[in-house]
């Protein structure tokens, strides 16, 4: 009689491995970067409160009965501002004859940034503080 072998099928221990020493670097590089990009989008945030109160604002000011500074509670009532982070972290400063500042912080504490966001009325681009 003839022995016959069965061709065995499967993967051998060092092939099993390699392939595990293949996804640790792979997730040793991309864990990282998630983590960074994810706190970036921390920053985002508090970028993206500030323009909408400083569009609020201008919405506000366009009534001309509105005459006077609002709270960020009457932006929210009248011209129904929508806020990614806390509305307590948002301030209000200056004057309706001059500039106003918008300082919004990052109720995170996640923004590698800093912890702070500030953008004036007409101003342009805002700055981290």
């Amino acid at each position: 009689m003839l022995n016959i072998k069965k061709k065995e099928k499967g993967f051998t221990l060092i092939e099993l491995m390699i392939v595990i020493a293949i996804i640790g670097i792979l997730a040793a590089i991309a864990i990282p970067n998630f983590i960074s990009y994810r706190d970036k989008a921390y920053c985002g945030y508090a970028e993206g409160d500030a323009q909408n109160v400083l569009a609020a604002l201008s919405s506000y000011y366009a009534d001309p009965l509105h005459t006077s500074m609002p709270t960020i509670q009457n932006l929210i009532d009248a011209e129904q501002l929508s806020m990614n982070n806390s509305t307590s972290s948002v301030t209000l400063t200056g004057s309706v004859t001059g500039q106003i500042e918008v300082i919004v912080g990052d109720d995170s504490g996640r923004c590698p940034r800093d912890t702070t966001y500030t953008a004036t009325m007409g101003g342009g681009i805002g700055s981290w503080s």
